[in-house]
């Protein structure tokens, strides 16, 4: 009995929905990090990706593990974060990414509070790093929505 690579995803139907997550992510990521890096931004996305964890864990909050919720409570931190950084590099000689620089480990440290006071370890970890194996239906959806979204507008840019 030979084992392949691709057995898994054949018997498997959280194998094959991690796999197309993966893709959908990929295809829209890539792109966007390449648009960051020419621009000199790439410590801007990974400043903000990290800071918009207080809004995901307020979103948690009101809502438990509400996948609208919680990525809507992250958007509108991001928005915010990048509003206020923009606001701190006018009003100061600061570039805007050491601006997002100062602000993220301290919104970082707020997010991981705001979990940790409300929540077990399980959410927390959860909330932190996902788990790409429990992508359901619905999460696959929201995933090629929110990937479609970001090509689209990159593509106008």
């Amino acid at each position: 009995m030979t084992l392949h690579v691709w057995d898994a995803f054949v018997q498997f139907g959280f194998m094959r929905r991690s796999l197309v997550a993966c893709l959908s992510l990929s295809l829209s990521l890539a792109p966007l990090g390449v648009f960051l890096l020419l621009r000199r931004m790439s410590l801007i996305g990974d400043a903000l990706s990290h800071a918009v964890l207080q809004g995901v864990a307020i979103g948690y909050l009101f809502a438990g593990m509400s996948l609208l919720a919680m990525g809507l409570g992250g958007f509108i931190a991001g928005l915010c974060i990048a509003l206020i950084s923009s606001w701190i590099s006018s009003a100061t000689k600061l570039h805007e990414d050491s601006a997002f620089a100062g602000l993220y480990l301290g919104l970082l440290a707020l997010g991981v509070t705001l979990v940790s006071l409300h929540s077990n370890g399980v959410d927390l970890l959860h909330l932190l790093f996902g788990s790409l194996l429990a992508v359901n239906s619905s999460a696959l959806i929201f995933i090629g929505m929110i990937s479609s979204v970001s090509l689209l507008i990159l593509a106008v840019f």
